[in-house]
C-alpha cells in the first residue's frame, strides 16, 4: 500500500474494532465501507460486517443459510437434523471447513473440462433437495481463476422452485472476484441484482488491495441475517451489536480499506484491475506463443470461447465478430501446463521441476493437480497483481522458457530429482517431523 496508508495503519494499531464506545469514529468508517461495498454489489439496503478475512466471512454466510433453513423446517414441522450444502469440488478449503465445523453435509460436485474446471450448475441442481440450505457459488476459482456461473445457477434454482417448491438461496464466495467483477465486468450478473443471491463475501487483502487481516460479508437485507446470529452487548459502556465469530479484532485494516475507497475510487480500482487483466492476457498469449504451454485458464480468450484444444469453426467466428474486445469474465490468473507434445518429446521432464527451477530465479509458481476427477492434469499458476508490471511479464516468460529448455536439455530425470530434493523448502520442513539429531536440536512441523 502507499506510504500514507502504512502510516495510517501504524497510527491505528491500538484501535479495537469491537470497542465501539471507545472508538466511535471507527464504526462510522465501518458503516461507510458497508455502504460502498453494498452499492458496488447492487444492493441499496445491504447489511454486513468486516471480518478477520474471507474465511470467517464464509462461515457467517453459511451459518445464516443454515439458521434460516432450520427456522423454515421447524415452522413446517419437519426434520431439521440433516442439512446439506452444495459446492464444486474446486472449492477453497474455507468452504469445506464450514460444512465440517458446523455439521452440514458437504455435497461436492465433480468438475470437468466442460464445466471449465469449476461448478457444473446442472449437476449442482440435481444434488439439491429439501435439506439443502444453499449453494456456494465461487466468483474466481482458486485453481484457474474462472468465474462460476452465478446467473445460470440462479436460473436452475428458480426452475427447482417452480417444479418442487424448494426455495434454495445462493451465497457467492467472491473472495477475489468481489473486487474484480464490479470494475472489469460491470454488465456481469452475479451479485444482489439476482434475487436468488442472498449473501456475498470478499477479501480485502486480495484485489481489495489491503494487507491481510480484513474480509467482508454482506446480506442483501436484514431479512437474510437471522436474529440468532446477532448478540447485543452492554458491558463495554454502550449498547452494541455483534455477529462475527471473532470479537476483538484490529480496526487498522478496516481503516486501510476505507482509505483505498477514498483514495482510489471507482476510477482508480477500474484502472488497476483492468491493467492486471491486460498483463495477465499478455502473459497468457506469450506462453501460448512459446509452443511449450497450454493455457488452462480462459481469461485471455474471446467471450464464449473456452479450452486449450484446437479452435472450432464457431470459435473462430466468435473471435472475428468480437474482434477480441470482449473477453471471458475471470480473475487475472494464468493457469497453464506443458503441452502433450512437449511431454511426449521430453518424457524425462517433470512439470513440478519447472516450478522448482524457477525458484532459483526468485519466482514462486506453484504446480498442483486440478480437483478430483480432473486430477490427472497438473497446472502451474501465476496470479497477476497490481505490482506485476509488463516488464515482469517479460521476465517471467523468459525465465519460464529458460527453465523448460534447461530441463529438456538434461539427459535424464535423475538430475531433476536431485534439484528438487535440494531446493524444496516444503520437503525440508517435513523432514523436521522425523528429526533424529540431538535432543537439543530444533524440532517442529509444518502447519
Amino acid at each position: 500500500m502507499e506510504p500514507e496508508a502504512d502510516k495510517l495503519i501504524i497510527e491505528n494499531l491500538n484501535k479495537n474494532l469491537s470497542d465501539q464506545d471507545e472508538y466511535p469514529a471507527t464504526m462510522k468508517l465501518h458503516a461507510r465501507c458497508i455502504s460502498i461495498i453494498g452499492e458496488m454489489w447492487n444492493a441499496k439496503g445491504a447489511v454486513g460486517t468486516s471480518t478477520i478475512g474471507s474465511s470467517e466471512a464464509i462461515q457467517l454466510g453459511g451459518l445464516a443459510m443454515k439458521k434460516r433453513w432450520q427456522a423454515k423446517m421447524k415452522e413446517q414441522g419437519r426434520d431439521a437434523s440433516r442439512p446439506n450444502i452444495v459446492m464444486g469440488n474446486n472449492a477453497q478449503v474455507a468452504l469445506e471447513k464450514f460444512a465440517r465445523y458446523f455439521d452440514v453435509e458437504c455435497r461436492l460436485i465433480p468438475v470437468s473440462a466442460e464445466s471449465h474446471y469449476c461448478l457444473d450448475i446442472k449437476k449442482a441442481a440435481a444434488a439439491c433437495d429439501e435439506n439443502t440450505i444453499g449453494v456456494y457459488v465461487i466468483l474466481g476459482s482458486t485453481y484457474t481463476g474462472h468465474f462460476e456461473d452465478v446467473e445460470g445457477m440462479a436460473k436452475e434454482l428458480d426452475r427447482i422452485q417452480e417444479e418442487k417448491g424448494l426455495d434454495i438461496p445462493i451465497h457467492v464466495d467472491a473472495a477475489s472476484g468481489g473486487f474484480v467483477a464490479p470494475f472489469a465486468f460491470p454488465k456481469l450478473k452475479w451479485a444482489f441484482d439476482l434475487p436468488r443471491v442472498k449473501s456475498i463475501n470478499t477479501s480485502g487483502h486480495k484485489y481489495g488491495l489491503v494487507y491481510a487481516g480484513i474480509g467482508w460479508v454482506l446480506w442483501k437485507s436484514e431479512e437474510y441475517l437471522p436474529k440468532e446470529l446477532i448478540f447485543t452487548l452492554t458491558y463495554l459502556g454502550d449498547v452494541e451489536q455483534t455477529y462475527t465469530l471473532n470479537f476483538s479484532r484490529p480496526a487498522c485494516f478496516m481503516i486501510a480499506q476505507y482509505y483505498n475507497f477514498v483514495r482510489l475510487g471507482r476510477q482508480g480500482y477500474t484502472s488497476i484491475i483492468q491493467n492486471d487483466l491486460e498483463n495477465a492476457r499478455v502473459l497468457s498469449m506469450a506462453l501460448e506463443e512459446s509452443s511449450y504451454f497450454d493455457i488452462v485458464s480462459d481469461m485471455h480468450r474471446t467471450k464464449g470461447v473456452f479450452g486449450y484444444g484446437p479452435k472450432t469453426h464457431l470459435d473462430s467466428i466468435r473471435e472475428a465478430v468480437a474482434g477480441i474486445t470482449e473477453y471471458n469474465a475471470a480473475l487475472p490468473v494464468v493457469a497453464f501446463k506443458l503441452t502433450d507434445r512437449f511431454k511426449a518429446e521430453n518424457p524425462h521432464v517433470k512439470q513440478a521441476a519447472v516450478s522448482t527451477l524457477l525458484r532459483t530465479r526468485g519466482w514462486i509458481v506453484p504446480n498442483y493437480a486440478l480437483p478430483p476427477a480432473m486430477d490427472d492434469i497438473e497446472i502451474l499458476r501465476i496470479v497477476v497483481r497490481e505490482s506485476f508490471s509488463q516488464e515482469l511479464v517479460d521476465t517471467v516468460v523468459t525465465d519460464l522458457i529458460w527453465a523448460t529448455e534447461t530441463l529438456a536439455a538434461s539427459e535424464s530425470s535423475f538430475d531433476i530429482d536431485i534439484l528438487i530434493r535440494k531446493h524444496d523448502p516444503v520437503a525440508d520442513a517435513q523432514k523436521l517431523d522425523h528429526h533424529t539429531g540431538s535432543s537439543t536440536g530444533p524440532k517442529g512441523r509444518q502447519c
